[in-house]
């Protein structure tokens, strides 16, 4: 059987833009790729071909994985292409041994498995040992998948594949950026320019019939990082306190209250915001993410910070969540030493109005919060896909608890303002700076 690309026995046919990325693939000795290529370029068509062959040749465990099972299924298992061909149908007959459309798994007449299967359940995937991993539509993916899989890869010198159109400057930006720096990577970006494989005309048809906007036309034509978060809450303002270098280099001031605020999360990420208000501004000195923690872990972190707190606040509901033990949290947080101020029970769109509001005034520190920042450009909204346009709430995805812990936080100023006295505030500096005990203090700060 001739499975060589173009062979007279085999189906794919690729276009020539489709040759650098099969070639790197096929001759080179990278381990890493990023293909970054415009919407119904040919993604996974490419690479589907691409994992049968590599699968053909060495036998071993391959996992295609998708956001979820059901993309999964819909895009290799389901799907029919332009031409009428069945994904599987790029699988010559006789080397197929076996097949099982509930698990989606695939058993090549040599032996090797190919698994399909989703990253919001990555779980189910550990302890297997991959030869080769297939990340489709990076971009709206856990990274977390990669991380937890990655080490696996290592130790079997194996290789994987990362395909997506951009979505905004988050993990697959970062990713891209990092291939493109990395001579050990293969990395694609190409636009409409560069394949061609829509006319500009359909494109603008689409546009005047109002099927699709100019932010979306950038960011699933011509790849655009710097656009295309469509439906994004926060972005134009990040945008703008980017250009006000309000982003950067935020130090931590020792004569200032720190207050927190928490998204605590039950089996999602807790998020927690450390930020000071002073002379007006309010500046965001550092941030903590994590999950699948206790309470006790959190509070650890909080007081393991060199931190003078002030308020620490929590979602309205923390009184009503319990663990396990029956506990609510308010109670179990007063019990390790964190009294925390209930926020106000405010709908989400008014809280996303207070942080839009509080963004005008708001400093953030560029190394410490390098999260917060993603989380505040990729906070959007939810698409309904039937009816083609955004609903009226956010979406529930990896940035809405960080978006969470911003909207309790600007809900919650007023609560910050304690109206200590000038006096007051002096004598907490002195107190952290431990200058009440030294009598010369009055004289070495001139």
């Amino acid at each position: 059987m001739d499975i060589t690309i173009g062979g007279p026995d085999y189906k794919f046919r690729p276009r020539s833009y489709q040759m650098p990325l099969i070639q790197s693939f096929e001759k080179s000795d990278k381990k890493r790729f990023v293909v970054c290529w415009p919407r119904r370029a040919g993604k996974d068509i490419t690479i589907f071909n691409l994992l049968i062959r590599a699968a053909l040749r060495k036998k071993g465990v391959y996992f295609y994985v998708f956001p979820t099972y059901a993309q999964a299924k819909k895009v290799i298992w389901d799907s029919i292409t332009n031409t009428g061909e069945r994904f599987m149908d790029y699988i010559p007959h006789d080397l197929v041994g076996n097949s099982n459309s509930q698990e989606l798994k695939i058993i090549l007449a040599n032996g090797s498995l190919i698994q399909l299967a989703g990253s919001n359940n990555i779980d189910a995937l550990r302890g297997t040992n991959p030869q080769g991993i297939i990340f489709s539509e990076y971009a709206w993916q856990d990274p977390g998948a990669y991380q937890a899989l990655r080490p696996i890869l290592l130790a079997n010198h194996g290789w994987a594949i990362f395909a997506s159109t951009p979505f905004g400057q988050n993990h697959f930006y970062d990713l891209y950026r990092h291939a493109e720096q990395s001579p050990d990577w293969f990395c694609e970006k190409l636009t409409i320019n560069d394949t061609k494989h829509i006319s500009f005309t359909e494109i603008e048809k689409e546009r005047e019939e109002g099927l699709i906007s100019e932010d979306m036309i950038q960011q699933e034509y011509f790849t655009s990082f710097n656009r295309g978060v469509e439906g994004a809450y926060y972005a134009k303002y990040v945008e703008k306190m980017i250009l006000d270098n309000r982003i950067g280099d935020v130090p931590y001031d020792i004569g200032s209250q720190v207050h927190t605020a928490w998204d605590l999360g039950v089996r999602d990420s807790t998020c927690i915001v450390f930020f000071e208000t002073v002379a007006g501004s309010i500046r965001i000195i550092d941030f903590y993410e994590n999950s699948k923690e206790g309470l006790e872990h959190y509070v650890q972190v909080v007081k393991s910070k060199p931190y003078l707190y002030g308020k620490h606040i929590a979602p309205h509901d923390i009184a009503v969540r319990e663990f396990t033990s029956g506990i609510a949290r308010i109670d179990k947080a007063r019990q390790l030493g964190i009294n925390f101020t209930v926020a106000p029970n405010l709908s989400v769109e008014d809280g996303i109005e207070a942080v839009r509001t509080m963004l005008s005034k708001i400093y953030i520190d560029k190394t410490k919060c390098d999260r917060l920042i993603k989380g505040l450009e990729n906070y959007r909204q939810e698409w309904d896909n039937k009816h083609k346009v955004y609903k009226n709430r956010p979406l529930h995805d990896q940035w809405s608890h960080i978006a969470d812990a911003l909207r309790y936080m600007a809900v919650s100023l007023p609560k910050t303002r304690d109206g200590l006295s000038p006096e007051e505030l002096d004598k907490r500096y002195r107190d952290a700076m431990g200058a009440n005990d030294d009598p010369l203090y009055g004289f070495k700060r001139w």
